[in-house]
């Protein structure tokens, strides 16, 4: 299974401190409720702390003198810290993932806005379930490295700051002896640092190469069941599965060294101070009190270490999930002008000049086109598979830049429109009909501020008040995914009645009629005869029999404007457009 662990490989590089910087911007314009989790954070801290304190006065004042009002006095103070400590340690989780939760609704918000703002030839070269693993997955390592990573290692870092010190106040030669097993903790935790983080990022990849995956799987499910592909889907899902399955268990084994060996470590530390300790009392230099208040304090102590050690690899696993994100958001969008002219009146005028354009900079798609459109005219575009005829319309949206040329509609360049101004001049229909979820009339009007009488004229003029009319609650008809509880030829009308429900001044049909029945072509072919009078029009067509009434036919082979005429001036020249004429109704094609 060669590409279900393709998914880019985490460099094993050092901690990019920029990244981490502009990950902490984020948390800017929630200063406020930070603010207020660190100071909880320093008051559980120093709650936590006063126990030891407390519990060396206990030991040593009223219960060596039998003193049980002073014991009774001190055991509420005792439960009184208990109760704080659980209130700080709520309000802790409480903010932080209030915190967390709005720092992630900012982080998705921003890159699905990116995302919808990039151009088309992005999503060319990026699986879209790789891109889903970035918007769930690594957004939500980002959340971790905020409410569990930056929070926890600053806890972590105080508590073992405040540790040491308390245990300093106590007993300056046992908090030495105790120093004494760091540098078994240390090698510990690099041990564990190095090769967790290999076994944790090859497990990430293996989830975000199997995520990506499924989703294909379920795009295609209609494909997969109808080449009965299913076993051979479902073996490939298995053996992706698998690998994360193993790579998932190998980090665990590895974690599940590190806290045992980190508990044998404490355990060391104990028995010196036990030792050391218990010696201090023999010879009267130790109190009672003081060793189980520095056993308490001795106990804590490995407790951040612990937690440093876990929060390195969520840190380390969250600078490889930002750097993914801020390349999404560092991709540029799709350009605009920053002085877009006015849009002149519509007319529908459309020229291009010496055109060239190609996907991937190499291969040249377009070669030196150029022709004009008048506006209320027909068009035309028709060619073998791959000429070019739809890689016009990609341009002459501007989903794609040119290379080479310049495009005008209405007399300006299309790189001095505002895209969302110049797109809404137009109105198209695509072979493949993408409908969402959501109700009929949301599908049509696609959030523009149409009323329903201008709705309602769309469909009629196309012949779609007819699917209306089937549907139980009509305009609140609720739709399924893709609009597949209805048929594609409703869908197709329905489609027809979006691009002309906006008036467009230049309405595009891409292979509109290509995959739907008789009838409905024929329901088609009636309303184009009514929509398309008196508006630009620009047809692209496989079968010849849907242009022939046409102003004008463009003929395109291999990216470039070969021939260009009505139908009957193409045929009578005898050339390329004759033979594809001649081919097709030789075959049996529809008149």
């Amino acid at each position: 299974m060669s590409t279900i662990d393709e998914e880019e490989e985490d460099a094993e590089k050092p901690y990019d401190w920029g990244l981490l910087k502009r990950f902490l911007s984020y948390l800017r314009p929630h200063r406020g409720a930070v603010a207020l989790l660190f100071a909880i954070l320093l008051g559980g801290i120093a709650v936590d702390l006063a126990a030891p304190f407390l519990l060396r006065r206990a030991i040593d004042g009223p219960i060596a003198a039998g003193d049980a009002a002073g014991l009774t006095r001190l055991a509420g103070f005792f439960f009184i810290l208990v109760f704080l400590a659980g209130l700080f340690e709520t309000a802790q989780h409480y903010v932080s993932n209030y915190a967390g939760q709005r720092i992630l609704y900012d982080l998705r918000v921003q890159i699905f806005d990116r995302l919808q703002r990039l151009p088309l030839a992005y999503y060319d070269k990026t699986p879209v379930g790789r891109l889903l693993t970035r918007v769930t997955g690594d957004v939500e390592n980002l959340a971790e490295l905020f409410t569990s990573g930056i929070v926890g290692m600053l806890g972590s870092m105080l508590s073992l700051v405040l540790i040491v010190t308390a245990m300093l106040v106590i007993d300056a030669k046992m908090t030495a002896l105790t120093m004494a097993v760091m540098p078994l903790v240390f090698l510990a935790t690099k041990y564990f640092r190095l090769h967790a983080r290999k076994t944790y990022r090859a497990a990430r990849r293996a989830i975000a190469a199997l995520t990506s995956y499924l989703n294909e799987c379920l795009s295609g499910i209609k494909t997969i069941q109808a080449f009965n592909r299913q076993e051979a889907c479902a073996a490939r899902f298995d053996e992706g599965a698998a690998l994360y399955r193993d790579r998932s268990i190998r980090a665990g084994y590895i974690y599940s060294f590190f806290w045992p060996g980190i508990e044998l470590i404490t355990t060391l530390a104990i028995a010196l101070v036990l030792w050391r300790g218990g010696k201090g009392i023999l010879e009267g230099s130790t109190t009672f009190g003081a060793f189980i208040a520095f056993w308490y304090l001795v106990r804590k102590f490995f407790e951040p270490i612990q937690e440093l050690a876990e929060k390195y690899n969520i840190l380390q696993s969250a600078m490889a999930s930002s750097e993914r994100i801020f390349a999404i958001l560092d991709t540029p969008a799709a350009p605009a002008p920053e002085a877009p002219l006015t849009p002149p009146e519509p007319k529908g005028a459309i020229v291009f000049e010496n055109v060239s354009f190609s996907y991937d900079g190499i291969t040249p798609v377009l070669k030196n086109v150029s022709f004009t459109v008048e506006p209320g005219e027909t068009v035309a575009l028709v060619g073998y598979t791959g000429a070019g005829k739809t890689s016009v319309l990609s341009l002459l949206l501007r989903l794609y830049e040119i290379e080479k040329g310049r495009i005008l509609v209405d007399g300006v360049d299309v790189r001095d429109w505002d895209p969302r101004e110049l797109r809404k001049r137009f109105g198209m229909v695509f072979q493949d009909v993408f409908l969402f979820s959501g109700t009929v009339e949301e599908n049509v009007a696609l959030g523009r501020s149409l009323s329903r009488e201008q709705l309602d004229a769309a469909a009629e003029r196309v012949n779609a008040d007819r699917v209306l009319g089937r549907l139980p609650d009509r305009w609140a008809q609720t739709l399924n995914e893709r609009g597949a509880s209805i048929s594609s030829g409703e869908r197709q009308l329905l489609s027809f009645a979006r691009a002309l429900a906006g008036d467009p001044s230049v309405l595009i049909l891409d292979e509109a009629t290509a995959n739907i029945d008789a009838e409905t072509e024929g329901l088609i072919q009636e309303a184009l005869e009514r929509i398309l009078t008196a508006r630009t029009s620009i047809v692209v067509a496989h079968r010849l029999s849907t242009v022939r009434k046409a102003n004008k036919i463009l003929v395109f082979h291999k990216g470039e404007l070969r021939e260009e005429g009505t139908h009957d001036q193409l045929v009578a020249q005898g050339g390329l457009y004759e033979k594809l004429h001649r081919l097709q109704f030789a075959n049996g094609s529809r008149a």
